[in-house]
């Protein structure tokens, strides 16, 4: 399972700005915001935001500059395929090595929604063995029983992140996952799909370096 809550997104009109330096094109500019606070492209500055996007990573420098923030909630295994995503990323995690026994083991607490029912019978077992050495933990402040809890964790912990990163990182992300095996790429990207003008600068066509 994946959630993503506490979704913002900035810094669109300083972006479309700068992408006008190079041609001194600012008279231009047609974007506003709306009387919610809501930046909205004007047809000029969309087109040319358009004309960037599709030409290139070198040409659409100007997505790096659209900032997105938002709390996700996800299994460590997917945690560990969206590292692979350096580039201006930042994530300030829940801590799994600080808090991990300050609330009780529960199922709820791992991503089972694809387990087979035997499996899932299974995995009971070991959230009650998790929560049996939480409770001896809580007792006895042991460091072996603090790496039982750390070691037998499985991978399917949930874990909530609060994380940042731009367009030109999301645009990479949506061309790379939307059709990955994993589900919970299927729903990140859904989410992508939903951020103001994804269809026009994400889930365009990606061309091949260099033309245009």
């Amino acid at each position: 399972m994946l959630s993503v809550k506490e979704t913002s997104v900035m810094n669109f009109e300083n972006a479309i700005r700068g992408a006008r330096n190079p041609m001194n094109s600012w008279k231009r500019m047609d974007s506003h915001t709306d009387e919610n606070g809501n930046f909205v492209f004007g047809p000029n500055d969309l087109d040319l935001a358009v004309r960037l996007v599709t030409s290139g990573t070198d040409h659409r420098k100007f997505m790096r500059m659209i900032f997105v923030c938002a709390d996700v909630t996800a299994p460590i295994y997917w945690w560990k395929e969206y590292d692979t995503y350096k580039i201006a990323t930042v994530a300030n995690s829940t801590s799994t090595m600080h808090k991990i026994a300050s609330k009780p083991f529960q199922m709820e607490d791992f991503s089972t929604d694809h387990m087979t029912d035997s499996t899932k019978e299974f995995m009971e077992t070991i959230v009650e063995r998790l929560e049996s050495i939480r409770r001896k933990y809580k007792e006895t402040k042991a460091k072996e029983d603090w790496y039982d809890l750390i070691q037998l964790l499985p991978e399917s912990y949930n874990q909530m992140r609060t994380i940042s990163l731009n367009y030109e990182t999301l645009f990479n992300i949506w061309h790379a996952r939307k059709d990955h095996k994993l589900q919970e790429w299927h729903t990140f990207c859904d989410w992508i799909a939903t951020l103001p003008y994804a269809k026009e600068l994400i889930m365009v066509e990606k061309k091949p370096e260099g033309r245009t």
